[in-house]
């Protein structure tokens, strides 16, 4: 049978119920994976059922599970199902890993007496016979005519069907005594537990799967098996129905874990507001956001659990692809747009601090379909709707949401857990306007006219968008790299974060899943100096400040953490939020980072540096004191720490989660740090500690000695191998020896051909004691397209910073990674380092 001649009904709820987090399939044995025929010893399974249950069982958040009313070793005979497909016997009291219950002498001997009277009942009653189980005793009347069976059940029930301590089950021309107290439901409900299963699938055809039917509740889904009265809700007629639809289940599942609906990461834009930051999906689907701050919980977490974590979608009334996606230029404002239909998406500004509020404005000619289901607490929170005259009121959260939708008509729903409110709409008559706002419950008017609001928040970007001085070269995907950069300054705080997003798979599928919504002091720094090169300022201050801030909480400079909190904290220990199945199936989904944790004593230089390239700038600009003394005392401080710390080994700028090692690229960072501390005295007149310049000359004559290696021809990733590493090309990079010098060439050309595939540079090739691949990094091809430059190959820079362009999605934006086999982005996005890196290439090539 197809699985195209199941009910739709059903396969709608298969494919619905496919895309939980974490899927239990569980079935009956007899009846439903098997046929029934008349000598039990020869029930054996569809060969189709047990391809589709293994492969289940093998997909990731997926448990499979067979749970039956016979012996478990006669079940694991028959069935020759393989150890990872869970497998229950005697109607949930034998487990693969044993008895739920411990037998205790009592019930042995209670057993051994039902026992004795079901084989006395069977030797009177021709056809009938006996099956013995470790906790329990059957007597089957398959095989006997109709009147001696209905005698031989009689009789079981009269006599020891009676005892105390017995549990009968009777099923298809069966009876069961057990003396453990179990059935399938239990049994059922025990696996769930034990998995954390977000949903579960039973199949089954007796009366004893009524046990478990009766267990389930929500998003999840029973399936019924032939005639008879049933608590399931969907009904198919043979095994062979069974097994297509384990078969469609299938598909569904791997279909969906292997990301086929994921949107490509490339293809998400960025909204963003001088305090958050929220992604929207090609066709307007709100995907991602946070309250009350961007490294918070979200609200919305579709980007990494699908429709089941919260969504906040509009499209059109009659199912089509959209035409186009774009920012309004100069604008962090995304318009989306169909035929007769169009979507304006943008982030207020004039919104108190602890209030995250987002606009959609619906327009054109065309009605549209508007779907509303916040998931707070990473889809972990249960809300429920309230349709009210101006809008939907949302409970069940810690903080306030409500959606301002005056004259739209609501219609809420519940899937048995969660509640989503629909409607339809017609902007034919004027646009449509959608606010919500988290953070408060007034649902009234805003003060201001949405039209000014809009463009309040569009003059904001605008506005210092023209005060810059981008790059000739391709100047409007600067500027969007540029706004993309400033998109994720948090103005409260002064932080910037390192991504947008948190868990955007470094491999499809894989397990290299991390939080980067937080500020790390390099990639803040190295950021702010970015913005600095274009002539803003002011990000580079706030940051500065920030930094100042999170000083005052340490004992000493050297004990900085590499990253952060938005509001300069500690981070919470790193956790996994197991209910969400993550980007396309790559688990587990992490929030908080571990990293912080970790010895980077790279951090130094990147914060020295921002100071030395923020005080030439306010010089250039007229400033009368370009050096001023916190800075100058930040600068010191950061020397300090290197003078304590350059000497030891460390994770590196890569986050390494193995042993510390003498990484090459920390080492010039502590020759940076002492070097542009000398040069900023030197210019600005500032005295120079005794010591500072014979420790930069200490630490830059070890790095030449032992990062070099004379069997690869390169400058290695750390003293102690031959390994390369895509950041060792800092060393030239940074000036600690001349670009012309042999070494720095050599350095280059083993780097290009070990390290470049195609488009793209990776990090290093070798082991990090994780599992899985990933992609090269954008900003390692930055830095090769610079290295490059500085060794006189300007047609080989002018031709891999061409396919870095090529890499950006359609509205600009590039997250951390790309893979050169898939041409597809990976990685969190937007990514800090990817734009800085980019524009950094545009300034040296133009």
């Amino acid at each position: 049978m197809s699985a195209h001649d199941l009910p739709i009904e059903l396969r709608r709820a298969l494919s619905r119920v496919a895309r939980t987090p974490r899927l239990l399939v569980a079935s009956d044995y007899d009846g439903t994976m098997a046929p029934i025929v008349s000598d039990p010893e020869k029930a054996f399974p569809h060969a189709e059922s047990v391809r589709a249950l293994r492969a289940l069982a093998s997909l990731a958040g997926t448990t499979a599970a067979v749970i039956s009313g016979r012996a478990l070793k006669d079940l694991a005979a028959l069935s020759r199902l393989p150890a990872e497909v869970q497998l229950v016997g005697s109607h949930g009291s034998e487990f693969d890993i044993g008895f739920i219950h411990a037998i205790d002498a009592d019930a042995k001997k209670l057993l051994g007496e039902i026992t004795e009277e079901l084989t006395r009942i069977a030797t009177l009653h021709a056809g009938t016979s006996v099956e013995a189980k470790p906790a329990s005793v059957a007597l089957h009347v398959r095989n006997a005519d109709a009147e001696e069976g209905a005698l031989a059940l009689a009789a079981v029930r009269a006599d020891a069907g009676q005892r105390v301590g017995v549990q009968v089950t009777e099923g298809k021309s069966v009876i069961e005594l057990a003396v453990v107290a179990t059935d399938k439901g239990h049994a059922l409900d025990l696996i769930r537990h034990q998995d954390g299963a977000t949903a579960a699938v039973f199949v089954g055809d007796d009366v004893t799967d009524e046990k478990a039917f009766a267990r389930l509740q929500g998003p999840d889904l029973g399936v019924k098996v032939g005639p008879g009265e049933s608590l399931a809700e969907f009904r198919v007629s043979t095994t062979e129905d069974v097994a297509a639809a384990l078969a469609f289940l299938l598909e569904e599942r791997r279909t969906w874990l292997s990301g086929a609906h994921a949107p490509p990461i490339e293809r998400l834009t960025m909204l963003a507001s001088p305090r958050t930051v929220a992604l929207v999906t090609p066709d307007a689907t709100l995907t991602w956001l946070c309250h009350p701050e961007p490294d918070s919980a979200s609200v919305f977490a579709h980007l990494l659990g699908g429709p089941e974590a919260g969504h906040f979608s509009v499209g059109p009334h009659r199912s089509a692809l959209p035409l186009s996606q774009r920012y309004i230029d100069s604008t962090m404002t995304v318009q989306t747009r169909w035929a007769s239909l169009s979507v304006t998406d943008y982030l207020p500004h004039d919104v108190r601090q602890g209030r995250t509020d987002l606009t959609r404005v619906i327009s054109g000619q065309a009605a549209a379909v508007v779907t509303f289901a916040p998931r707070p607490e990473f889809g972990q929170g249960q809300v429920i709707l309230e349709a009210v005259s101006e809008g939907l009121r949302v409970h069940g959260t810690n903080e306030p949401i409500v959606l301002r939708s005056p004259g739209v008509q609501w219609n809420v729903t519940s899937d048995g857990n969660q509640q989503t409110a629909h409607a339809v709409v017609d902007p034919s008559g004027g646009d449509v306007v959608l606010e919500l706002r988290c953070g408060t419950e007034e649902l009234g008017p805003s003060e201001t006219p949405e039209e000014e609001r809009r463009a309040l928040a569009e003059s904001y970007w605008s506005d210092w968008a023209k005060s810059l001085t981008l790059p000739t070269l391709k100047p409007d995907l600067m500027k969007r790299s540029a706004l993309t950069l400033r998109g994720l300054v948090h103005v409260d705080s002064g932080a910037i974060m390192a991504a947008a997003t948190t868990s955007l798979p470094e491999e499809i599928g894989g397990v290299r899943n991390w939080d980067y919504r937080y500020c790390w002091l390099r990639d803040a720094a190295l950021t702010a100096s970015a913005l600095v090169s274009l002539g803003s300022l002011s990000e580079a201050e706030g940051y500065l400040d920030w930094v100042h801030d999170v000083l005052e909480t340490l004992p000493g400079p050297e004990r900085l953490h590499p990253l952060y909190t938005l509001h300069g904290g500690g981070l919470p220990p790193e956790a996994v939020i197991d209910s969400l199945p993550g980007y396309a199936g790559s688990r587990p989904v992490r929030i908080g980072n571990a990293a912080n944790q970790q010895v980077q004593l790279d951090v130094f230089g990147p914060i020295v540096e921002l100071i030395h390239d923020l005080s030439h700038a306010r010089e250039k600009q007229g400033v009368e004191v370009a050096l001023n003394d916190r800075d100058w005392e930040l600068v010191c401080a950061m020397v300090e720490a290197v003078e304590r710390r350059w000497f030891e080994p460390d994770h590196g700028i890569w986050e390494i989660r193995d042993n510390p090692r003498h990484h090459v690229y920390s080492k010039v960072m502590g020759w940076v740090t002492v070097d542009r501390a000398v040069a900023l005295a030197e210019h600005f007149g500032r005295d120079v500690e005794p010591g500072w310049t014979s420790l930069r000359d200490k630490i830059a004559e070890e790095v030449r000695e032992k990062g070099w290696k004379d069997e690869v021809r390169s400058y290695t990733a750390a003293y102690d191998g031959n390994d390369l590493d895509a950041a060792t090309l800092y060393i030239g990079l940074s000036g600690l020896i001349d670009p012309s010098d042999e070494k720095f060439a050599a350095t280059v050309t083993a780097t290009e051909a070990e390290l470049r595939s195609g488009s793209t540079v990776y990090r290093y090739h070798h082991d990090d004691g994780l599992p899985g691949t990933e992609g090269g990094f954008h900003l390692c091809a930055a830095w090769l397209v610079e290295a490059y430059l500085l060794i006189g190959q300007r047609s080989q820079a002018e031709a891999l910073f061409a396919q870095l362009v090529d890499a950006a999605g359609p509205t600009g934006l590039l997250s951390e990674e790309y893979d050169p086999v898939a041409e597809r982005s990976l990685g969190n996005h937007p990514q800090a380092y990817s734009h800085l890196g980019l524009l950094r290439c545009a300034q040296l090539l133009a």
